[in-house]
C-alpha cells in the first residue's frame, strides 16, 4: 500500500483513529465545583519508579487550565456503560456533571462511579507538543475494578467494547 503525503487534520484524525485506545475522564473539585475532561490519548506505563501516566490535550482546552489547579485530579478510566457519560462530560454546554454517580477525595479528586479504573494523580510536568501538551501526571494511589467493568474502547470515531472470546 503506498504511503499518502496528505497530512491535513482531516486526514490525519481519520489515520490515527484506526488505533484503538481507552477512553479516560480527568476531573476534579476545583473551588467546590466539579470540574473534567475526556481524553483518548490516555497511557498508563509510563514510568513505574516514579509511578507515571500521560494524556495529551488541545492547547485551546478552556476546561484543561482549571482542573489543572486542583491540588489532585481523578482519572477514571470509563467503563463499556459510559459512553453518554463521556459525551456528557466533554460537552461545551449546560451542567456536564448533572446526574453522575461521583466519588471524591478529601484532595479534591473526582471519580466517576462504574469506571474500570481509578488513579488519583497530580500534574508532575507538561511539555508542548505541537497544538497540544502532552501532561505526565504522577499516580498517587488508585483503585481497581477488576471484572466488575470491562474498559470502554474509542475506535474509529466510534465507542466500542471488548468482546470476550467464546470458549467451545
Amino acid at each position: 500500500m503506498p504511503l499518502t503525503d496528505d497530512l491535513q487534520p482531516d486526514t490525519l484524525r481519520n489515520a490515527f483513529g484506526r488505533f484503538p485506545s481507552g477512553v479516560a475522564a480527568l476531573c476534579a473539585l476545583v473551588d467546590g465545583e466539579p470540574q473534567g475532561i475526556v481524553a483518548s490519548s490516555f497511557t498508563v506505563g509510563v514510568s513505574m519508579d516514579p509511578p507515571l501516566v500521560m494524556f495529551a490535550v488541545q492547547n485551546t482546552s478552556r476546561t484543561w487550565p482549571v482542573v489543572r489547579q486542583a491540588g489532585r485530579i481523578g482519572v477514571s478510566i470509563l467503563g463499556t456503560g459510559h459512553d453518554g457519560v463521556c459525551r456528557q462530560i466533554a460537552s461545551k454546554t449546560g451542567d456536564r456533571f448533572a446526574g453522575l454517580p461521583l466519588h471524591s477525595t478529601d484532595e479534591g479528586a473526582l471519580f466517576l462511579e462504574d469506571a474500570a479504573l481509578w488513579l488519583e494523580c497530580s500534574v508532575e510536568q507538561e511539555v508542548p507538543a505541537g497544538d497540544h501538551h502532552v501532561v505526565l501526571l504522577r499516580v498517587h494511589g488508585l483503585s481497581t475494578h477488576d471484572g466488575a467493568h470491562e474498559p470502554l474502547v474509542f475506535h474509529g470515531s466510534a465507542f466500542r467494547r471488548l468482546e470476550q472470546p467464546a470458549y467451545i
